[in-house]
């Protein structure tokens, strides 16, 4: 019953001190209290995404590596929208789909929906791999996004309550200079209400900083994988139109 009391008694000191602290001081903790706030949002958000990813990633590898066609695969993995590694495939796919096309224009074959995508020999086959890059950095560029806050925090916030700090403390000095006088009652109060901002101020940076570093690995871990999938969907269309056409590339 006592400890429940303290805590109460120091939560109610903590917030007494932060209104009764100097309009600078407010002003940082303001500030943090706002980098804090944004930085949790943008972890609960990149876990969520994240996980969704990486879980829809490994439905995707199934999918294609089961799959008798690029069409069955295409078809299935529409839904996959959070995969990056999905979405590789799917551009791949659909710039393969466009120079099948041309090539069956240039024969003046059909080549109706059902078509083998894996024939002929295409001119332009250097667009896919051109095509996959785009959307790899596109993928990387879409995971990354607000990254860059999480690592601004963590390097921006201890400094910014130190700085809070530093001028709370600088005006307990400059009240003691008034007062003519210092002792403990007196110099304790305003150096503890200054502290806060550096408390405050760590606060917000170790979280943002465990985030950033967690998701910056799970982002090149992706990409890890979208590396390997590009590198064997390439091999496969090289191999599967150096054998129908008798060309090795």
């Amino acid at each position: 019953m006592e400890l429940k009391s303290l805590n109460i008694f120091s939560q109610n000191e903590i917030l007494n001190m932060v209104w009764q602290a100097g309009p600078m001081v407010k002003l940082v903790m303001a500030l943090l209290l706002s980098f804090s706030v944004i930085s949790w949002s943008i972890i609960f958000m990149k876990y969520r995404m994240i996980r969704r990813a990486r879980k829809e990633t490994n439905r995707f590898q199934e999918i294609f590596w089961r799959s008798r066609s690029l069409a069955t695969a295409y078809s299935e993995s529409k839904d996959l929208t959070f995969s990056p590694v999905a979405e590789l495939f799917r551009v791949g796919y659909l710039e393969l789909s466009r120079l099948h096309k041309m090539h069956q224009e240039s024969e003046g074959g059909g080549g109706g929906e059902g078509a083998d995508l894996l024939t002929g020999n295409f001119m332009h086959y250097e667009n896919i791999p051109r095509a996959l890059r785009a959307a790899m950095n596109s993928q990387v560029t879409r995971l990354g996004y607000a990254l860059t806050f999480l690592a601004t925090t963590g390097n921006t916030a201890p400094f910014i309550g130190l700085f809070g700090t530093v001028w709370g403390i600088m005006n307990s000095f400059q009240s003691i200079g008034l007062r003519g006088g210092a002792n403990l009652a007196v110099v304790a109060p305003g150096i503890s209400e200054a502290l806060i901002a550096t408390a405050a101020g760590l606060a917000a940076a170790i979280p943002s900083v465990i985030g950033y570093n967690y998701f910056s690995n799970q982002v090149r871990l992706l990409e890890t994988e979208m590396n390997n999938f590009s590198s064997d969907f390439l091999n496969m269309l090289e191999r599967d139109m150096g054998r129908r056409t008798g060309i090795k590339r």
